[in-house]
């Protein structure tokens, strides 16, 4: 443990003292849990296969078959394969939800680290598990608090390296794909609404006060507060459905787009 700190040396010996575990054990399990000692005892309770994490060779398995021949990362051809093994579409928002379980830095790239740490943390280490996983991985959307997380982590996922906004047909993409699991009635007509009046990148800010707008604001906006604090582009969007009769009388039109 030469090379822990002393907050994560306590961590692994009350781990140990609880579980009875290994020192091997009890570091990778809070490893996978972000040195949280409550998602640690819950990895290593609620996955028993994983308790012992003594053969690593069915991870490394795995991520050698969808690493990329020239780096150390997997890429989009790998992400293809992996996909068309656990069946799924690339495009489903369950992979949204994977990559957020492995804590991935960027779109269509998973380095080793994150890939298996994550296949770690959900109990998987065959392609089996990780088909049977996919149910409940999707249900986790259902939970706010957790989708919360997904979308705000889909913003710096989706971004471009480097940049500090996120590119517009980029934003409208990842908001079309999550709000279709919300059910936002006004996601298309803000989707139009930006590309007629803003055809900008997205700030951080604005990204994440819609899904505030979204779940505060009902879809006829009979509760919004034109003195409220929302960013500009959302008050001008309720100016832009007021102008377009999107909105009468505090009510949504049921017209189509």
């Amino acid at each position: 443990m030469n090379k822990l700190g002393r907050g994560q040396r306590d961590k692994v010996q009350q781990f140990i003292s609880i579980t009875g575990s290994s020192e091997k054990v009890a570091i990778q399990a809070l490893k996978s849990s972000d040195w949280q000692l409550e998602g640690a005892f819950d990895i290593f309770y609620s996955q028993p296969k994983i308790k012992s994490f003594a053969d690593t060779r069915h991870f490394e398995e795995l991520y050698n078959r969808y690493k990329d021949p020239f780096s150390d990362l997997i890429l989009a051809d790998g992400i293809t394969l992996l996909c068309n093994d656990i069946q799924v579409n690339p495009q489903d928002i369950v992979m949204l939800v994977v990559s957020w379980h492995m804590k991935a830095a960027t779109m269509c790239e998973f380095s080793k680290q994150e890939f298996i740490g994550g296949l770690q943390s959900l109990g998987i280490d065959s392609l089996e598990k990780f088909r049977e996983r996919l149910p409940f991985m999707h249900s986790e959307l259902k939970d706010e608090q957790k989708f919360r997380e997904i979308y705000n982590f889909a913003f710096g996922w989706s971004k471009e390296k480097g940049q500090k906004s996120l590119a517009l047909d980029t934003a409208i993409g990842m908001w079309q794909l999550l709000f279709a699991e919300r059910k936002w009635p006004l996601v298309e007509h803000w989707c139009q609404f930006l590309q007629a009046r803003h055809n900008k990148a997205i700030s951080r800010d604005t990204w994440s006060q819609l899904l505030e707008f979204a779940r505060i604001v009902d879809p006829a906006l009979s509760n919004y507060d034109p003195e409220g604090a929302w960013p500009y582009l959302i008050d001008e969007f309720v100016d832009y459905l007021a102008e377009n009769g999107i909105m009468q009388k505090g009510k949504l039109c049921d017209w189509s787009l």
